[in-house]
């Protein structure tokens, strides 16, 4: 059954939703359990205002929840796929990285 091109443009932004380094590096920390902004501030080399900003677009994505406990606002991974989804493109990549190599 094909798609009708409502329903591949939700598909393509969820896709997209992946598409940017800061917000892999987001949902790898958050692979670990929830974190506040704050402690995920920490553990990147970026600003508070752009972990806000891949938060709110992986928030949108429906790939993470958020609640708000005290001054702070925790988040945390809601989509089981994401980890699989994760693992299945590193290990693509993984096995082209030794294709390339048995090559040389």
């Amino acid at each position: 059954m094909k798609l009708e091109a409502a329903e591949l443009e939700r598909v393509a932004g969820f896709f997209r939703a992946f598409a940017e380094p800061t917000r892999l590096a987001l949902l790898q920390e958050l692979k670990e359990g929830p974190l506040t902004v704050g402690e995920l501030v920490e553990t990147l080399p970026t600003t508070q205002a752009n972990v806000s900003k891949q938060l709110k677009i992986l928030h949108a994505s429906g790939l993470v929840s958020r609640r708000k406990e005290g001054t702070s606002v925790i988040y945390e991974i809601c989509e089981p796929a994401v980890m699989e989804l994760c693992r299945i493109a590193c290990d693509k990549l993984n096995r082209e990285s030794v294709s390339r190599r048995l090559r040389f």
